[in-house]
């Protein structure tokens, strides 16, 4: 028996994983039209600027800070620096949106995921700050498309 796995086995699952969160459903954890684009597809501004209480942040606040994490670990990726780190500023910052916004941060998200997605189908090295990078993506991703999840349960009565 081997203490490795093959880069294969390993790319293959991840990228299916990876895609299944944002986008198209493989049947690995997602039901059919769950997925953080589907989900967010189905949100108005006006939805996503309330938060679900007065101790929340808003749904775009949600989506503002999913893009700052792919972007900060995106640059970890790439071995780029990233400077200071501020995890507070989106929670503090981001509330309402205007349609034009969301439609903006929706689309900014789209671009981020196909751009981390290019970069992970050409990584020949596969070493532990890609390897753990891709895997924070993707479950920091799902945590927060749960809470979005759970949230709409509030604001769409």
């Amino acid at each position: 028996m081997t203490d490795t796995i093959q880069t294969q086995h390993f790319t293959s699952n991840i990228f299916n994983v990876f895609e299944e969160t944002f986008e198209n459903h493989h049947g690995v954890y997602l039901d059919k039209g769950t997925s953080l684009f589907e989900t967010l597809d189905t949100i108005s501004a006006d939805e996503a600027s309330r938060p679900v209480s007065a101790h929340c942040a808003s749904l775009s606040a949600q989506v503002s800070h999913v893009i700052f994490y792919m972007e900060v670990l995106e640059k970890a990726m790439l071995d780029q620096p990233n400077g200071k780190v501020d995890w507070g500023d989106i929670w503090q910052r981001v509330e309402a949106v205007t349609a034009d916004e969301w439609a903006t941060l929706k689309q900014q998200l789209k671009q981020t995921y196909q751009r981390i997605s290019t970069m992970i189908h050409a990584v020949e090295n596969w070493d532990d700050d890609r390897i753990g990078g891709i895997i924070a993506i993707v479950v920091h991703t799902a945590y927060h498309l749960g809470e979005i999840r759970q949230a709409l349960c509030t604001l769409k009565l």
